[in-house]
């Protein structure tokens, strides 16, 4: 079997994994649905700004989706966003790595909570990772490309990625602030109506709490 198919054959195992844990947590269908449907749109985006290097919408969409639906939920979107849109970009050994990362992405909305509600503290976050992300990657490539994954290898490889790493900060932070609020208030009240989110959100300035109904 070659390296590529094996590749291509772990992050599908992978995936299904996200999704079968995914279905049986609360939620079942709808949540299944839904998390089938952000994961397809947050890989159409990628393939959409794919002529802008490292400007894509997906970790916006994660971090949104793990703060409204869970970490559950933001995991599944974060690793069926590169493996569904790298069917049209390329898969490679790099799959699972970004796979993991944007899970990990997913995860941290969790984290974020009701703080995703407030834009700059979203905006933050998604500037974090934007560097994050980047530094990652290259200490994937060093620990499976070589020469070596050592502080003085990571350095250097991060000053030659540093502007493609600058792009995907300053692209997060925009997408963040533009459409950010939107995601996070359509996403919590979707979670409120339907009783699969993990808590309340309140938007600053709405008035209202998103999450309210959500016990």
């Amino acid at each position: 079997m070659s390296p590529a198919l094996t590749v291509v054959l772990v992050a599908l195992v992978g995936a299904a994994l996200a999704l079968v844990v995914l279905e049986r947590g609360s939620g079942g269908t709808q949540r299944l649905a839904l998390v089938a449907s952000l994961g397809a749109v947050a890989a159409a985006g990628r393939v959409l700004f794919a002529p802008i290097p490292s400007v894509q919408p997906v970790t916006v969409i994660c971090l949104a989706t793990g703060a409204t639906l869970g970490a559950r939920a933001g995991i599944a979107v974060g690793a069926l966003a590169p493996l569904i849109s790298n069917a049209f970009l390329g898969q490679g050994p790099w799959t699972p790595a970004q796979m993991a990362l944007w899970a990990g992405v997913g995860a941290s909305g969790a984290l974020l909570g009701r703080a995703a509600a407030n834009p700059v503290a979203f905006a933050a976050a998604a500037a974090a990772w934007g560097i994050t992300f980047g530094w990652a990657m290259n200490a994937w490539f060093l620990a499976v490309f070589g020469p070596e994954l050592s502080i003085e290898a990571l350095l250097v490889t991060g000053a030659r990625s540093l502007p493609f790493d600058i792009a995907h900060l300053v692209g997060n932070v925009v997408i963040a602030l533009l459409v950010g609020p939107a995601l996070v208030r359509m996403l919590g009240r979707y979670a409120a109506r339907t009783g699969i989110g993990p808590g309340r959100i309140r938007l600053q300035g709405a008035g209202t709490a998103v999450g309210r109904a959500v016990r």
